[in-house]
């Protein structure tokens, strides 16, 4: 585990080019110290007499060389965010101004912080869990409203209450097992091992549901992919730049055109979709075209969403069945597929409707016209919202990991009980079972994993 330092750090909270004010961050005991060297009140204030919360107006003053003015925000330990005493110091965004400042403050001996080190104090001194101290980054790195919000939640607390509440369950039966071990040669049962069954099955379930809320999760903050295929010429292209509102794919009535997959994002109602133009699906002898037609079904494999686009001027339905039942067979088996009729303004589609009305996930349009676009538009809303079946989502590929690891000694457990496995072995699953989900929330953590969590964030935070 890796111990509180008690250096103090400094390193800039914004970036690095010129702006109207730049902000420069201190955290630790002598914090308060090394800036009141440099710094020069008007009303002769001093830091280290004011409460937390507290802003005061002043010069930065280096051997008689006025630097700068500057305002300080004071910040007691431990109502800050690193839970020590904190001054962040804004200046004016001058790179050469924010430089100098922050050389005087390391030669009076402020030590630069290490990428997320801030964070990582924070951690420390309790301020937040790890689970939280990770939704800081997704937070800074968030780019649309719904993974925000997933950030947000998740630095609340939510994701960490409900780790928490699965873990005190464990707890109080671990403690009774314990209790049976320190009487084992009384062959005694303090732990009802049918109660225990029931919880470790209910608890299974909520991982489980977990452990699938991943993969939306995840795809959530990166971007949904959704794949668009389809037949050559069905009109994809001419659909990616209908989505997209500009010339993103070169569109021509030549069958193979696209021939490698263009990829874009598209923002729907606070949710990022990576919209995927793929090269026709057709037998051809052209080897360039079938390079690109085995990289359309690798787009295929890895879709949340896929697209299928097809001409409902010139496509029978049982031809669009068996289309749409090959697609199912390269596609992954949570792909939701969604069958979109296009050129459904041409005379020879008429009667679409009926012909096409017994299709899942069905929605019409014209690509070239651009009407029925949003109608696609809310269905891709409405197909995430639908999936989403609780607040409650993982985000994160360590946190799947400790889960999967915690459900697999659950499982460990309850075929021990099946077998009458003796009490200190259903207490060595249950023990690992607890530790997979204390790795979550930082209970039990390592100098490593700590290292590898917090050296992804900005210098600064």
């Amino acid at each position: 585990m890796i111990e509180l330092s008690k250096t103090t750090i400094v390193a800039p909270a914004t970036g690095n080019g010129p702006a109207a004010i730049a902000v420069i961050r201190l955290s630790g005991p002598a914090a308060f110290e090394i800036v009141q060297s440099v710094f020069v009140s008007p009303s002769g204030k001093k830091i280290s007499e004011q409460s937390g919360y507290t802003i005061l107006f002043g010069k930065i003053v280096d051997e008689g060389r006025v630097i700068d003015e500057v305002l300080l925000s004071i910040f007691r330990a431990p109502h800050s965010y690193t839970g020590e005493n904190v001054i962040e110091l804004s200046c004016h965004g001058s790179p050469f101004i924010r430089q100098e400042i922050l050389a005087i403050l390391q030669r009076r001996g402020a030590i630069p912080a290490a990428a997320g080190e801030f964070t990582l104090r924070a951690f420390l001194n309790g301020k937040m869990d790890l689970s939280q101290a990770e939704a800081v980054a997704d937070l800074i790195a968030s780019e649309n409203k719904s993974s925000h919000e997933l950030a947000m939640k998740q630095l609340r607390g939510g994701y960490s209450a409900k780790i928490r509440e699965l873990r005190n369950s464990l707890m109080n039966f671990m403690a009774l097992i314990e209790l049976e071990l320190d009487f084992s040669t009384e062959d005694v049962e303090f732990a009802d091992r049918n109660h225990l069954r029931t919880l470790i099955s209910q608890i299974s379930k909520v991982i489980e549901g977990l452990l699938q809320s991943f993969a939306l999760g995840n795809a959530i903050k990166t971007g949904i992919p959704v794949t668009i295929a389809g037949k050559p010429n069905a009109g994809k292209s001419t659909l990616l730049n209908a989505l997209m509102r500009e010339e993103k794919a070169i569109v021509s009535d030549i069958a193979g055109t696209t021939r490698d997959s263009i990829e874009d994002e598209l923002v729907i109602e606070g949710y990022a979709f990576r919209l995927i133009d793929t090269a026709g699906l057709r037998q051809t002898a052209d080897t360039i075209e079938n390079l690109g037609i085995e990289r359309s079904y690798l787009k295929i494999k890895e879709a949340d969403i896929i697209l299928y686009l097809f001409d409902t001027s010139g496509t029978k339905m049982q031809e669009l069945e068996q289309e749409l039942s090959a697609l199912r067979a390269e596609a992954n088996s949570e792909s939701i597929i969604v069958a979109v009729g296009n050129k459904c303004d041409l005379p020879a589609a008429a009667g679409y409707e009926q012909t096409f009305a017994n299709i899942d996930h069905f929605v019409a349009l014209s690509a070239k016209e651009g009407s029925g676009i949003q109608d696609l538009e809310n269905k891709l809303v409405e197909l995430v919202k639908n999936r989403r079946n609780s607040d409650t989502l993982v985000t994160n590929a360590r946190h799947a990991e400790a889960l999967r690891k915690s459900l697999g000694n659950l499982n460990s457990v309850l075929t021990g009980m099946e077998l009458h496995i003796p009490g200190d072995l259903l207490a060595s699953d249950l023990r690992e079972a607890l530790s997979a989900l204390s790795e979550i929330t930082g209970e039990v953590s390592n100098e490593e994993v700590l290292g590898v969590i917090f050296g992804k964030f900005c210098i600064g935070k």
